[in-house]
């Protein structure tokens, strides 16, 4: 009788498993099929920012790669609030199936730097895409400044410690947090003087309110060009076509010295691995599109396809480093 018991419960055990097993099976051949099909619908592709800044135009440009190789609208929808965090909650309440995307700027990493507690987690919660694009800053001072070189800069900054003003457009800007690495790097100290926005920092740049600040390529080089401030290095690890003769900074007083501006897409962190892979072929594609191309090459960028593995280690690394500058420039976290 207890033989009998035993093989009856071994084999309500087998059973049991096979029933799981085909269960496990048949859920991933329908979400390999998703995957396949996908997408059936249009995709909303989520912003943190206004329309017309530059997360906001890359995103588009995206967008409409892969609304024409897909054949589903991608469509770009702007929620600014919170540095980026009222879009990130919007695409992480929604369903995690590859039709709700983030398109994120480097705030996304100074974000958690910055703020005490968020409600969700920049790495844990989200699946990377790709990295789609990098730029680098331009570092500008007034005219009348008696520096040509970022090695002049931090000569001067050095002889007369505090004494040289920097704009920002803001506290806890992507400018705050570089200019704070620069700082820490060159051994100087610049004081900040945080505005409510890159515009107004750059008047009263050209006006002789602030002596320095670093600006977005695209916006700085025409004032630089014009003699309304002189730009001094690039940002990033290489000089950029757009202005060959402009050295880094790396090149030019502060080696290992790198900042750019980027850009990517991020999904919820449960959307399907096949849908992630599919998005990230996508991505990379139109990365290498001529158009694409020629458009961030003039901006003095250069378009770029990442893996979605090589992506979260760059927001992993990116977090890191943000935070050590808070730490070590004390700056207050709101």
């Amino acid at each position: 009788m207890k033989f009998v018991t035993r093989g009856a419960s071994r084999y309500k055990y087998l059973f049991l498993l096979g029933f799981l097993y085909s269960a496990w099976s048949a859920h991933v051949h329908a979400q390999s099929a998703a995957a396949t099909a996908y997408p059936t619908k249009p995709v909303r592709v989520t912003v943190g920012f206004a329309p017309g800044g530059a997360t906001d135009i890359v995103a588009r440009m995206f967008a409409q790669k892969l609304s024409e190789s897909l054949g589903r609208s991608f469509v770009v929808e702007n929620r600014p609030g919170g540095g980026g965090t009222a879009a990130t909650l919007q695409v992480l309440k929604s369903p995690a199936d590859g039709y709700s995307i983030l398109a994120i700027s480097g705030t996304y990493t100074i974000t958690p730097a910055i703020t005490k507690s968020l409600p969700y987690d920049a790495l844990r919660d989200v699946a990377p895409i790709s990295l789609v694009n990098q730029a680098p800053f331009l570092v500008v001072v007034h005219p009348a400044l008696p520096v040509k070189t970022v090695r002049d800069l931090v000569a001067l900054a050095k002889a007369q410690p505090g004494k040289l003003d920097y704009g920002s457009a803001g506290q806890g800007s992507n400018v705050h947090l570089s200019v704070e690495l620069l700082n820490s790097m060159a051994g100087i100290k610049m004081t900040h003087v945080p505005y409510k926005g890159t515009g107004q920092a750059l008047i009263d740049l050209m006006a002789g309110q602030v002596q320095l600040t670093i600006a977005n390529i695209l916006s700085g080089l025409p004032y630089a060009r014009s003699g309304r401030m002189r730009g001094l290095a690039v940002t990033g690890p290489r000089r950029v076509k757009a202005a060959p003769e402009i050295p880094t900074v790396g090149e030019s007083g502060v080696p290992g010295y790198e900042v750019s501006s980027w850009n990517g897409w991020l999904a919820h962190a449960a959307t399907p691995p096949e849908i992630i892979a599919r998005l990230n072929a996508e991505l990379v594609k139109a990365a290498k599109a001529p158009d694409i191309n020629e458009r961030m090459v003039g901006d003095g960028g250069e378009a770029l396809g990442s893996t979605p593995e090589q992506f979260r280690q760059y927001l992993s690394d990116d977090i890191v480093r943000w935070r050590k500058v808070v730490q070590v420039a004390g700056i207050r976290v709101e």
